[in-house]
């Protein structure tokens, strides 16, 4: 595999004309998997670009914090999921990215190509489900069966203040049959009603993990980059199939407005955008792929939402909808499960 994302790597340089003087290039991102992402992206773009590359980590939250701070300054490019990038476009920290630079967008699905407007594409597409213990847990198959009675003291949600935390209200006005930005009465009345069967609001996805395999739990809603973490502490954990659909999450990169090497930062994201880093990144367990030219095998493809049924059939959410309700919504959850 190495040997093909070498060969790849250097046609990808010679046909691009790569060529800048020494400069040093900053990447703001989680810093998870970091062993594979320096061998896959670092160390071959820092060929490519002859630069040094230094790097800026941690949660969304505190790396956007900063990045205002600065009013933009100080970072290249920034990883962040899809409702944080949103608050930054509102702060309006980025700049637009000129896609004619990132030829490699075209291969995306469309749903990456352009996930808000001008700003950043997608390089990697996620999904919240409900994850359940198959062997102590009666099949689901809807977002309404975490209201069920026999799941009492058996579900742990995401805090309000994570990701997929606010999808939980809008999930619940679903279940009250209304639509939780214009009704929230009705959608923290569900949230109400289904407290009896909630043990926990976990925070990290390693906590999660943790409250499955002391058995504290049986079923969550989970993002699924961790599933195999949930796979490997519990073998008979699945996927619930829902019939009214997994949330979709997008992992996007975006140029900040004080970014010092433009040219650069476009070609970085051409590159992670590229088939062969999409492809690697996803058979090593890294991140699901958004290029359609991307092969998996099926067990490849096991942990990942990859292929055009299982993309197209993901709802999508209006972050900024969300996020200016989401600062009412925090006060009404703690009132019901705590802070």
């Amino acid at each position: 595999m190495k040997s093909i994302l070498a060969t790849s790597v250097l046609f990808f340089a010679l046909s691009t004309g790569l060529s800048h003087a020494k400069d040093t290039f900053t990447i703001s991102w989680w810093g998870y998997n970091g062993d594979k992402l320096n061998a896959n992206i670092i160390e071959p773009f820092k060929k490519m670009c002859d630069c040094d590359i230094v790097f800026e980590t941690g949660n969304n939250a505190d790396r956007l914090n900063k990045l205002a701070v600065r009013n933009g300054k100080g970072v290249d490019v920034v990883f962040l999921t899809d409702s944080y990038s949103q608050i930054g476009i509102e702060k309006d920290l980025f700049q637009k990215i000129d896609r004619s630079k990132i030829p490699n967008v075209n291969k995306l699905w469309d749903l990456a190509q352009a996930p808000q407007g001008d700003y950043g594409p997608a390089y990697s597409v996620g999904r919240v489900s409900i994850v359940y213990d198959s062997d102590k847990v009666e099949p689901i198959t809807s977002w309404n069966d975490l209201w069920r009675k026999d799941l009492a003291n058996s579900v742990s949600l995401p805090g309000i203040t994570t990701t997929a935390g606010p999808m939980m209200v809008l999930r619940a006005g679903a279940h009250a049959g209304v639509d939780a930005y214009a009704d929230p009465d009705a959608a923290f009345a569900a949230l109400e009603e289904m407290k009896p069967n909630i043990v926990k609001n976990y925070k990290t996805g390693s906590e999660m993990v943790n409250l499955f395999s002391t058995g504290e739990v049986t079923v969550a809603v989970a993002q699924d980059f961790t599933f195999a973490s949930l796979k490997e502490a519990v073998p008979s954990m699945v996927n619930a199939e829902l019939t009214d659909g997994d949330i979709a999450t997008l992992n996007t990169i975006n140029i900040p407005k004080g970014a010092e090497h433009v040219e650069l930062a476009h070609e970085f994201i051409n590159f992670v955008l590229s088939t062969p880093v999409q492809e690697i990144e996803a058979k090593q367990g890294v991140d699901a792929p958004v290029n359609k030219e991307v092969v998996l095998t099926p067990e490849e493809a096991a942990n990942w939402t990859y292929g055009e049924e299982e993309i197209s059939s993901l709802n999508r959410i209006d972050y900024g909808k969300l996020n200016a309700a989401k600062v009412d919504w925090i006060d009404r959850w703690n009132e019901i499960f705590g802070s």
